[in-house]
């Protein structure tokens, strides 16, 4: 079992920078495959970025050169930040550890960027 919460969710300007957490919990965190999800109202969830145990990561084109995700191992936590922020970037953001080929979900944590 894994347990993730998400935070650092909120509101900010097009423009603006955020930077995401996820904690986790319940098992050896370096070995976890994490990733970032959103979701906006009315549309499928979507992959946003993924980072491996490694520290390999993958972005999604639409985020490419504007955020960064991170892991620190000694923490067990992992980072998205998010700079350059749209209004379609609005959406709540979900965390996702993968273990042994299941997939563990954390809360997720709204981002709203609007003026």
């Amino acid at each position: 079992q894994v347990q993730l919460v998400e935070s650092g969710g909120g509101l900010v300007q097009p423009g603006g920078s955020l930077r995401l957490s996820c904690a986790a919990s319940g098992s050896r965190f370096s070995i976890l495959a994490m990733g970032w999800y959103r979701q906006a109202p009315g549309k499928q969830r979507e992959l946003v970025a993924t980072i491996t145990g490694s520290s390999s990561t993958t972005y999604a084109d639409s985020v490419k050169g504007r955020f960064t995700i991170s892991r620190d191992n000694a923490k067990n936590t992992v980072y998205l930040q998010m700079n350059s922020l749209k209004p379609e970037d609005t959406a709540v953001y979900h965390c996702r550890a993968r273990l042994s080929g299941t997939d563990y979900w954390g809360q997720g944590t709204q981002v709203t960027v609007s003026s």
